[in-house]
């Protein structure tokens, strides 16, 4: 069975602004590699070859990050929506790209551990018409939510229901045949005001037609708030073998630390799991588990921890440790004249701090 890649990347990012007024927020890095790159990689070790890549407002943005999808191994076709109008409009707009082929859709600010390659496998080789993911979280009403009856198969599919009926949130990756598009032609928008993936899925479900649910047991992050994507960084911060390719002079490195060629770590203390991207450069700083510093950023005489420094940003002189923070591009951080104890920051690109 042909199977061809449909991932999403269009949408506001409202819940990460400011960050997300000045970029994609599939674009906001985890540990130094932006999140949409993880899903295009998830389809290339799935075997997949050709990907469609929804875009919107953002979309000259993920054009020159993405280029032609070479650096990838994929051949990828942007496939422009005309406004965020819910997952199953997106799946419309793609219908002349996915053609008769059946397909993966994978939501753009999603990670998932272990991609993939395993569930495409499975559809390829079986007889559904849909496979859904999913997992157990602590909070159904944000997510699609599906019941599951007591074979296992799946009943009723809703999209954050107030009273869920089920803990089980469906995980933002989807394999489908040509089926899903007939289903969404009928849909109506939702009380959101949005063609749900989910009412078109019940639709299949309705038809009698065969959606096989798996549950999935490895981490999966929704990236679209500061806490999240925290949480992202460390899980795959977590993951990292240690490789030194930059220039270190009089450092005490700690745990598993990614090094970059072309970053400068002068006179620090570094505690792994730790990048430090190409371009970086870090003097007289202690940096501490969960950080991940973007390329051409600059931290000196400062400490940070469980935190994500977005390209080109500084951070210098800051006597009081930063952590738990997200902070964008091309901001400068500099010390005042107050101290505090802690810091949490969420800044957008192009700002300037004085910590008090």
């Amino acid at each position: 069975m042909d199977v061809k890649g449909l991932v999403l990347s269009g949408g506001a990012g409202t819940r990460l602004r400011p960050i997300t007024h000045t970029r994609a927020k599939q674009l906001v890095p985890v540990a130094g590699k932006p999140v949409l790159f993880y899903g295009l990689e998830a389809m290339a070790e799935a075997g997949i070859k050709q990907v469609g890549i929804i875009i919107g407002d953002t979309g000259d943005e993920i054009r020159a990050a993405v280029g032609d999808g070479s650096q990838f191994g994929l051949e990828v076709t942007f496939i422009p929506q005309d406004a965020p109008r819910g997952l199953a409009h997106a799946v419309l707009t793609a219908e002349e790209f996915i053609g008769d082929s059946a397909f993966c859709m994978y939501l753009g600010d999603n990670l998932l551990r272990d991609g993939v390659a395993g569930f495409v496998d499975k559809f390829r080789a079986g007889t559904a018409d849909a496979m859904i993911l999913l997992q157990h979280v602590p909070n159904p009403s944000e997510y699609g939510v599906a019941e599951l009856d007591a074979s296992g198969a799946v009943k009723q599919l809703v999209e954050k229901p107030k009273e869920p009926k089920s803990d089980l949130a469906l995980v933002g990756v989807y394999l489908f045949t040509s089926s899903i598009f007939d289903a969404a032609k009928k849909l109506e928008p939702s009380w959101r005001g949005e063609y749900e993936i989910t009412d078109a899925i019940q639709g299949l479900v309705d038809s009698g037609l065969r959606v096989e649910p798996h549950v999935v047991t490895g981490w999966w992050k929704d990236t679209g708030q500061l806490a999240d994507m925290l949480e992202a960084n460390r899980l795959v911060l977590d993951a990292i073998e240690t490789d030194i390719q930059g220039d270190v002079v009089d450092t005490k490195i700690e745990g598993r630390v990614v090094i970059q060629a072309g970053a400068t770590v002068e006179r620090c203390h570094i505690r792994g799991p730790v990048v430090i991207c190409s371009g970086a450069t870090v003097r007289d700083a202690y940096i501490g588990p969960y950080s991940a510093i973007s390329e051409d950023a600059h931290v000196e005489r400062a400490e940070m921890e469980h935190a994500i420094l977005l390209e080109r940003s500084s951070i210098i002189g800051i006597d009081t440790r930063i952590e738990d923070s997200l902070i964008g591009a091309d901001c400068q951080i500099r010390r005042s004249d107050a101290i505090r104890s802690a810091n949490r920051l969420l800044v957008g690109d192009g700002s300037r701090i004085e910590i008090l």
